[in-house]
């Protein structure tokens, strides 16, 4: 062999050398990226993802709320479950069964999509339907939505409708009444 032969092959071999080292580099700078990325992705965005799937919530102070994930937006959800449907503020869940892998970033959604608890809220409001409202720490009550302020919903509640103020803070879901 001659020594042009060897040079070539070893500069050959080094080269090599250099690409596995730089696949090795770039895949740990990848896994990297994706890992910085995922921090990006919100809960909403998963459960955008998983709008029309069987879902399961873990509420704060209710416990498991189940079925179809209808809708969700802003900083709150819609399940279907059997014969009612819960509005479920997304700061009061504790766990999700059944989301996506997916996710659905925000810069995609609809308008509508894009409305808070408060519009969702006032939805119920025109409509008038009674409903439960479930709060946090457990507690219930049984009333209509009368109106809707910035940070808080305002219930009708008992059989002499007094007023009562619910922060969206204390607002473990809203459930509609069979």
């Amino acid at each position: 062999m001659a020594w042009e032969d060897e040079l070539f092959s070893l500069l050959d071999d080094l080269e090599q050398q250099a690409e596995a080292l730089y696949d090795v580099e770039r895949g740990f700078e990848l896994a990297d990226r994706s890992r910085a990325e995922y921090q990006q992705v919100t809960l909403a965005s998963r459960l955008m993802a998983s709008v029309g799937s069987d879902v399961g919530l873990d509420v704060r102070g209710i416990g498991a709320v189940g079925g179809v994930l209808e809708r969700v937006g802003s900083g709150w959800c819609l399940v279907s479950g059997s014969g009612q449907d819960w509005i479920v503020p997304l700061a009061a869940v504790v766990a999700v069964r059944g989301a996506s892998d997916r996710s659905a970033p925000e810069v995609a959604w609809t308008p509508v999509s894009r409305l808070g608890l408060g519009s969702a809220l006032r939805r119920l409001a025109e409509a008038g339907e009674r409903c439960v409202f479930h709060s946090t720490d457990g507690r219930m009550l049984d009333g209509t939505v009368h109106r809707v302020g910035a940070d808080f919903v305002e219930a009708r509640v008992g059989e002499d409708a007094r007023t009562v103020l619910v922060p969206f803070g204390a607002l473990g879901a809203v459930q509609s009444r069979d």
